[in-house]
């Protein structure tokens, strides 16, 4: 078969050679301590990986630097893993100490491994994304400024902890199964340029664009209405459409979602469950949803039991009790009136106080 340039490249050549020698033969891992991964080969190789934070959007002299530091002490490997942390593969244990030393020395955070919370994985936000309805990098630099005891291990809890945070409904990031997720809302219609939107737009594009319905042709204006009731904020028809926007510094937000998980240890995947409908945006630091979020993890630090997950943690106990602790008060936008929604209601009489 001939070698063509189409399609990605054969991740097999891009291994480090303990990891190609050893593939598929691992016999155990351990943390030896915070940030610091060690995996046992059947043969009886080693292999360590150290792994630094990263704040995601990263500039090409980080970059470097990272390539530069992999070069000395990993003979160039490295990677950059699902949650933008960066792990340094070091087959050679004389080179970890070292490693570690010149991570410190240049201020990269060690941890994100073990019963804690690791990098948060978000989207793009205001940076660059067209529908947010809030920033991405600046929450998540808040929230993990709090917690970030929790990421180098100084203090641990009952079980990994993942956040996450999409700055839309349309959940770019993991949140719809993360433990505690952070979501952008829209609260407000958009706004319909219609002297503009029948000269830049296709109006039967844009009305097909609505996957709930809401959007209408208006014969009077040669443009579209928007029936309000149905729409529900997702920024679809901005997408398709520059002429009806949809930010609004007013009313935009934040919402706050527990309980989801991918894992399959213990109890099924779980989708995570509206815990607060709504919190301001107030950059640059985001105090109301940092303080939400440091609550909801302290709480759940202090009363969930070892290897329990959150959303683990609040089936236990129930979500009445999950309110009650937490001190989040509950609301009628916590009831899933979705149409086709009747499988998620509580059809029995049994509560958990």
């Amino acid at each position: 078969m001939c070698p063509t340039d189409i399609g990605p490249p054969d991740f097999h050549d891009m291994l480090p050679p303990v990891i190609k020698n050893n593939y598929g033969q691992w016999k155990y891992h351990e943390i030896p301590h915070p940030g610091v991964l060690l995996h046992v080969a059947e043969s009886g190789d080693k292999l360590y990986s150290v792994r630094v934070g990263s704040p995601r959007l990263v500039s090409i002299h980080q970059i470097r630097d990272l390539c530069d530091i992999a070069d000395k002490y990993c003979d160039g490997y490295l990677r950059f893993t699902s949650r933008h942390n960066v792990e340094f593969l070091v087959s050679d244990p004389t080179r970890l100490d070292p490693l570690l030393e010149e991570l410190h020395t240049k201020n990269y955070v060690i941890g994100g491994t073990g019963r804690g919370i690791t990098s948060i994985v978000h989207t793009q936000g205001w940076v660059h994304c067209h529908t947010p309805a809030t920033d991405a990098s600046g929450p998540v630099k808040a929230v993990m400024d709090a917690l970030i005891d929790y990421f180098t291990g100084n203090k641990t809890l009952p079980a990994h902890l993942r956040i996450s945070l999409a700055c839309c409904l349309n959940m770019c990031g993991a949140v719809h199964c993360s433990d505690i997720a952070i979501l952008g809302i829209h609260r407000t219609p958009p706004k319909i340029d219609n002297e503009r939107l029948p000269k830049i737009c296709e109006v039967p594009t844009t009305v097909a664009s609505c996957p709930t319905g809401a959007i209408r042709r208006d014969a009077e204006s040669g443009g579209v209405k928007v029936v309000e009731e149905r729409c529900m904020y997702c920024g679809n028809c901005y997408t398709m459409c520059p002429a009806m926007p949809l930010a609004d510094p007013e009313n935009d937000g934040i919402s706050i979602w527990v309980g989801g998980k991918v894992s399959n240890a213990r109890t099924a995947p779980m989708f995570s469950k509206l815990a607060i409908p709504y919190l301001p945006n107030n950059p640059p630091r985001w105090p109301e949803v940092v303080d939400a979020i440091v609550n909801i993890v302290e709480i759940y630090a202090s009363h969930a039991k070892k290897h329990e997950r959150v959303g683990e943690w609040i089936d236990r106990i129930g979500w009445e009790r999950f309110f009650s602790l937490t001190g989040i008060e509950f609301t009628d936008k916590h009831i899933d009136d979705f149409r086709l929604s009747v499988d998620t209601f509580r059809t029995s009489t049994h509560f958990k106080f």
